[in-house]
């Protein structure tokens, strides 16, 4: 493996100078390879970052990172540490990070992506940087190192191999993603959707949308935005852009598509550039995937992938881990593993995606959906109505999903479980071969059980 791009800086005296920071003891010419801010996973010769946070003091933990071997560390205060072992005095750890990352993003000539959304971020990061490997190696977030020390410490793993660096930003309250953005300065910046979600921490939709639009902030003087053209919320803050990439289902953008068909197997559409159509097949239940695709399909187009690459990766695309995975059980049953996370616009594309089983019986097995704020359960019982309409059995799990099971029992059968340990002991008897079940609830909720007590019950099917 080469050297990161951070080794450019070669030694703690490049990294006081990069940060502003004053070197208090050790060699300033020590060496150093990568940055870390865990003493726990802190690997030899890496740079440890003392980060202060609400529930620990990175202070505490220098000699423990001396002790395993790091090159020397930053730190905004007081720490224990052996007499020779190097220390970076800077006025704020946070900040030092963030400006090591962004010098390494400025010092990789390579294009770098930045996307946020409502929904869809992740799986559209991940098909982003799919589509962009086709022309090489790829930086790309991991899990959910979205946030100011994940970001960083996603750039600060940037090597002379990569050819692009796909970010994921994520946000829950005003200016983190004009700091984040300011950190990663994308040559694009894409929103994927403006979605009810995090009400519980902002006053309407208007509010995240002007949140979600401060990505566009740090973009690049000859940088692109990729705005979804279906959603009136991005239309009205594109205005400031140099250069926007519409993409949606509707022809007049930029990238769109068309003559839309899929099964629990998977989409085909036909892919619309310019007014030229391209058949695409993907392998992933559900038209939100096809908006997610387009998306990725539109930065790939912008950063100079070619159409047929593109077509070509389309078809080796996968969800990400309870994200929409299928999952083919025994005696027939069809499971849709989406449990990471839930709000009511991604359970909506859940449902319909749940909708392609055709005639079997579909079972919606939907916990609560966390973090929207006051309507919370109105929005509940909505969105148990519309599940009636998608489904035979609705099973709700969590005490907002008794809202939500309300909605939904004047029109299919339902049944209620206090939380995801009950409902796993229940389902594997409610369920019947042949059905198809989606499995689907915010983070808090541990649907993930669910998922497991149903594949112990029917099993998996091989192939």
């Amino acid at each position: 493996m080469r050297e990161a791009v951070l080794a450019k800086l070669r030694n703690l005296e490049d990294v006081a100078a990069v940060t502003g920071g004053r070197l208090l003891q050790g060699a300033a010419g020590a060496a150093y390879a990568g940055v870390s801010i865990d003493s726990r996973t802190l690997r030899p010769r890496e740079l440890f970052c003392a980060i202060v946070g609400p529930r620990f003091d990175g202070h505490s933990f220098v000699e423990e990172a001396a002790r395993r071997g790091a090159a020397g560390a930053l730190v905004h205060a007081n720490a224990l540490a052996p007499a020779d072992f190097p220390l970076i005095r800077v006025a704020d750890t946070t900040a030092a990070l963030a400006d090591l990352a962004r010098e390494a993003r400025r010092r990789a000539e390579i294009p770098v992506i930045a996307i946020t959304g409502s929904v869809g971020k992740t799986t559209t990061k991940d098909m982003t940087a799919a589509l962009l490997e086709t022309r090489g190696a790829v930086l790309k977030t991991q899990g959910n190192l979205n946030n100011q020390y994940g970001l960083p410490l996603t750039l600060l793993r940037l090597e002379e191999r990569h050819t692009a660096a796909v970010l994921e930003l994520g946000m829950s309250a005003p200016g983190e993603l004009r700091a984040l953005s300011g950190i990663a300065e994308p040559d694009v910046a894409v929103i994927t959707r403006i979605a009810p979600v995090h009400l519980q921490f902002f006053a309407s939709l208007d509010a995240i949308a002007d949140a979600k639009a401060e990505i566009l902030e740090g973009l690049r003087l000859t940088g692109t935005a990729v705005l979804n053209g279906d959603d009136p919320l991005q239309r009205a803050r594109a205005g400031g852009v140099g250069r926007v990439v519409w993409f949606g289902r509707d022809r007049r953008h930029d990238v769109s598509a068309e003559n839309w068909r899929g099964t629990a197997m998977g989409m085909r559409f036909d892919l619309v550039i310019d007014g030229e159509k391209h058949d695409v097949a993907l392998p992933l239940a559900g038209t939100h995937f096809v908006e997610n695709f387009l998306a990725a399909a539109a930065t790939a187009l912008t950063v100079g992938i070619r159409v047929e690459a593109i077509i070509e990766a389309a078809a080796s695309l996968a969800p990400a881990r309870h994200r929409g995975e299928l999952l083919r059980l025994g005696q027939g049953v069809l499971l849709l593993d989406d449990c990471y996370n839930s709000n009511p616009v991604a359970l909506d594309a859940a449902l319909a995606a749940l909708q392609l089983a055709g005639e079997r019986r579909r079972v919606a097995v939907l916990g609560d959906m966390l973090e929207l704020g006051p309507e919370a359960a109105a929005m509940h019982r909505a969105a148990g109505e519309r599940a009636a309409e998608k489904a035979q059995l609705v099973v709700g799990v969590g005490p907002l999903a008794a809202e939500l099971v309300e909605g939904a029992s004047r029109h299919a059968e339902t049944r209620h479980y206090g939380d995801a340990e009950v409902a796993a002991a229940a389902l594997p008897l409610l369920v019947h071969p042949g059905d198809a079940v989606l499995v689907k609830g915010s983070r808090g909720v541990r649907l993930e059980s669910v998922i497991e007590a149903l594949v112990a019950r029917f099993g998996r099917e091989l192939g």
